[in-house]
């Protein structure tokens, strides 16, 4: 098209008409154009109206972001003129001249072609690095392959991290530490404490590429971006459906991954330069990547849970050789004999899982009619180091084979050892405390008994002693009477008064509580009830 640079060239201390960003080409006559422009266009004249000084017409295309200024001559202006080209290489403003036989629809046809080549030319390089993602997600390494593709598509970093923020694998130069700072302040909430989703089928321990970081650098200095969308719910709150961070030299972006409402964990890409519209378009992709493997590792997992929770059921009905059947293709094998049975609360499956076959129990399937348990089968010599990992109440049975009367019967023991470890009503180890059917056991009756159903029993049979009204203790003898087996002499002297005094009292108890003391059946039920109030 035979264009002329005349002002605005590259050596003479402007950006240059090479250099420029070219959005669109608009014509205009007017004095004052910008009303009408959005900024990047090219700006093409023939300068009906320029006369005299042309600085404040400059000025204003340059604060409005023209990308540069075309001159048609051999129309109103044989050439460009000179005070136009002073103020357009003042301002840095590039000016080129349009020869008369160059037409401006020439100039705007061949800007769409160049447009047109720019943006297939983005979609396909997009395309091919989605191509190059989605074979690094077939890959055996799964999610960890993605990320590590992914920050070569970006020439930058990338991270994968869990849904409490926690980094799980990294490539060289991630600056982790500011992705889970920005987390922590979005999110204020304490993290949960069972172990996350990350792979497929698994909970993960942390990764990092070879030579690369785990939980950070160490840089600083990156600041909040934008949010992006309404949000997704997290521990704490609203996340953002996406985060965006910005410092010297380096550009953040952080996205959830999951398909649901609250997020299953975030991939964090970094860079030294701006995200292009073709790099978020393969962000996204990657996300989209990372959420199908997520969901996927998710529905397998399900599977498999409740393949065993059908071995457990198999085995509690007494069908060892189906239960075994059913659980060869899973990978899994059963403990040997002798075995115990941990139970615990739903929550703690995940932690049990890695050590232990371990099923969740429907309520229909314990006789309590509670929530679903967590049970596992241990080999007996590890069954309490096992229930320790779980940090939460874990209830562990006495040893037992898998005849299902044996088995049925330590599920219970399980089960009770679970209620009391739950309410404190045993001695436990550990923080999530465990507790053994052999410590209640040893308790006598009332360690297998709820505690605050037997408190509340034991209130509501001895009130109307401890309502009683006069100075004598009624409670204190009944227990010295029930302890002295019945002894007068016994109970009077434990007490310090005299037996007399003692059958008054014991009197005065049987009015008041319409029992007779000699049946051994009310004895046991106040002996019961006293012990309870100890508890």
């Amino acid at each position: 098209m035979r264009l002329r640079p005349v002002a605005g060239i590259p050596g003479h201390g402007a950006r240059g008409v090479l250099d420029a960003a070219v959005r669109w080409v608009a014509v205009s006559e007017l004095a004052d154009p910008t009303p009408y422009l959005e900024g990047g266009e090219l700006l093409l004249t023939t300068g009906m109206r320029m006369e005299g000084d042309q600085s404040q017409y400059v000025a204003r295309l340059v604060a409005r972001g023209v990308a540069g200024l075309g001159f048609g001559v051999g129309v109103s202006h044989e050439e460009v003129p000179p005070a136009l080209v002073t103020a357009a290489e003042e301002a840095g403003l590039p000016l080129f001249e349009v020869p008369r036989e160059t037409p401006f629809i020439e100039i705007g046809k061949g800007v769409s072609e160049l447009l047109a080549a720019e943006q297939y030319d983005e979609i396909s390089r997009a395309f091919a690095a989605q191509g190059r993602l989605t074979r690094a997600a077939l890959r055996p390494e799964g999610m960890h392959a993605v990320i590590d593709r992914l920050a070569k598509e970006v020439g930058g970093w990338a991270a994968l991290l869990d849904e409490a923020g926690e980094v799980r694998h990294a490539t060289r130069g991630a600056n982790t530490d500011a992705v889970v700072s920005e987390l922590s302040r979005l999110r204020p909430a304490p993290r949960l404490p069972e172990p996350r989703l990350l792979e497929p089928g698994r909970p993960e321990p942390d990764a990092v590429e070879e030579g690369g970081a785990g939980h950070g650098n160490g840089r600083g200095g990156v600041r909040s971006g934008e949010h992006g969308g309404s949000g997704v719910r997290g521990g704490g709150g609203a996340l953002p459906a996406s985060l965006a961070l910005s410092g010297p030299g380096e550009h953040i972006v952080v996205q959830p991954l999951g398909g649901g409402a609250r997020p299953r964990g975030f991939f964090a890409v970094g860079a030294g330069q701006p995200f292009s519209p073709v790099t978020h378009t393969v962000i996204n992709a990657a996300g989209s990547l990372l959420t199908l493997a997520l969901e996927q590792g998710r529905t397998q997992l399900e599977a498999a849970r409740r393949a065993r929770s059908a071995v457990l059921e198999l085995l509690l009905s007494g069908a060892r050789e189906q239960a075994g059947a059913v659980l060869g293709p899973l990978g899994g094998r059963l403990p040997e004999e002798p075995l115990a049975v941990l139970a615990a609360g739903a929550d703690a499956l995940e932690a049990l899982e890695p050590l232990a076959f371990a099923a969740l129990l429907a309520s229909s399937g314990a006789s309590s009619g509670e929530r679903p348990l967590a049970v596992a089968l241990v080999p007996d010599t590890v069954a309490e180091k096992v229930a320790l990992e779980a940090d939460a109440p874990v209830g562990v049975s006495l040893p037992c084979g898998y005849a299902p009367e044996g088995l049925n019967g330590a599920l219970d023991q399980a089960r009770r050892a679970l209620a009391a470890a739950g309410n404190g009503g045993a001695p436990g180890k550990g923080r999530g405390r465990v507790v053994t059917f052999g410590e209640l056991a040893g308790q006598g009756l009332l360690g297998l008994l709820d505690r605050a159903a037997a408190q509340a029993f034991a209130a509501a049979l001895l009130a109307p002693l401890t309502a009683y009204g006069s100075r004598a203790d009624l409670v204190e003898s009944l227990r010295a009477y029930l302890d002295s087996n019945g002894h007068w002499d016994a109970a009077a002297q434990r007490l310090g008064v005299h037996r007399h005094t003692l059958r008054y009292r014991m009197k005065r108890v049987t009015e008041l509580l319409g029992r007779d003391l000699d049946d051994p059946g009310v004895r046991a039920e106040l002996w019961l009830a006293l012990e309870a109030t100890r508890r």
